[in-house]
């Protein structure tokens, strides 16, 4: 079993950056892809970014590209999403989750996932 506690969400202004972190404990993340979604209020849950186990690949969504950068340090089993130039649109909760495979980064099917960070942005 992984445990996901994301962490460093909050309120900012419109043109704004946060930086979120998902730390995971049970098991080292090493061998597990990590993938960052956020879900908006009466929408459905979309994938944003995803790494693979040794942080040498990424996949971004196309509306997030050049904006929000995942990153991961195996060391400290923890897993960062960086986002900037933020837009009232990005408000949602961000949730983490991690997935067995990391050969097809794109899939939207994850294992274990945590309870999610709210991110209000301000316009």
């Amino acid at each position: 079993q992984v445990q996901l506690v994301e962490s460093g969400g909050g309120l900012v202004q419109a043109g704004g950056s946060l930086r979120l972190s998902c730390a995971a404990s049970g098991r080292t993340i090493n061998r597990y892809r990590m993938g960052w979604f956020r879900q908006a209020p009466g929408k459905e849950r979309e994938l944003l970014a995803a790494i693979s186990w040794s942080g040498g690949r990424t996949y971004y969504a196309d509306f997030v590209k050049g904006r929000f950068t995942i990153s991961r340090d195996n060391a400290k089993n923890t897993v960062y999403l960086q986002m900037n130039s933020l837009k009232s649109e990005d408000t949602a909760v961000y949730i983490c989750a991690a997935g067995y495979s990391d050969i097809v980064l794109g899939r939207q099917e994850y294992d274990y996932w945590g309870q999610g960070t709210q991110v209000t942005v301000s316009s």
